[in-house]
């Protein structure tokens, strides 16, 4: 089996089980740790479904007076998008309307952002993390010089290695509405 195919296999038996037991859950409790207490420009992103919810932690950056940047797909890449946390500022994706992205001029200057939250669906020891598929923060976080931490629910730390390709970045840390996990890479 190769390695793209065991990745689609590991999402859906992963999407299959996030969803039997998805619980909402906060993590603004990062706001306050050091690698987000340190920076003033973080890129963060809405979470959608049964993702591990952001709309605590975005509320809480913003409130500590942070800069918030969200992402935009805009062809194979994410563009990044100020956001003041309003809803008047979101529109459905183009690929799902489940999916809101920034409305607005994308900054030209990616090197501003600091921390990227990124989501996942599983996350292994190494800080290697199983996306929805589609390369899009993997290609992102290559391009950027940025601290990375994943969002997940209890539970989803796998003890094995998540299957890897050649462009696959691991994060910097993991985050529980718990736990923060940080790796050595």
């Amino acid at each position: 089996m190769s390695t793209a195919s065991e990745k689609t296999e590991l999402r859906n038996r992963y999407r299959f089980e996030r969803h039997e037991r998805y619980l909402d859950h906060s993590f603004s409790y990062l706001a306050t740790s050091t690698e987000f207490a340190k920076v003033s420009n973080i890129a963060s992103y809405i979470s959608y479904a049964d993702e591990p919810s952001t709309k605590e932690l975005n509320a809480a950056l913003l409130k500590s007076g942070k800069t918030l940047y969200l992402p935009r797909i805009s062809g194979d890449e994410l563009q990044w998008v100020k956001w003041n946390g309003e809803g008047k500022d979101l529109a459905p994706s183009k690929f799902s309307k489940k999916i809101f992205e920034p409305v607005g001029s994308a900054i030209s200057d990616k090197s501003v952002i600091e921390l990227v939250v990124v989501p996942a669906l599983r996350i292994d020891r190494s800080g290697y993390r199983l996306g929805q598929g589609g390369g899009f923060y993997d290609r992102a976080l290559a391009a950027m010089n940025v601290w990375s931490i994943g969002l997940i629910h209890p539970d989803e730390i796998s003890s094995e290695d998540l299957p890897r390709e050649e462009f696959d970045i691991p994060l910097n840390a993991a985050a529980t509405p718990d736990l923060l996990l940080r790796f050595k890479n």
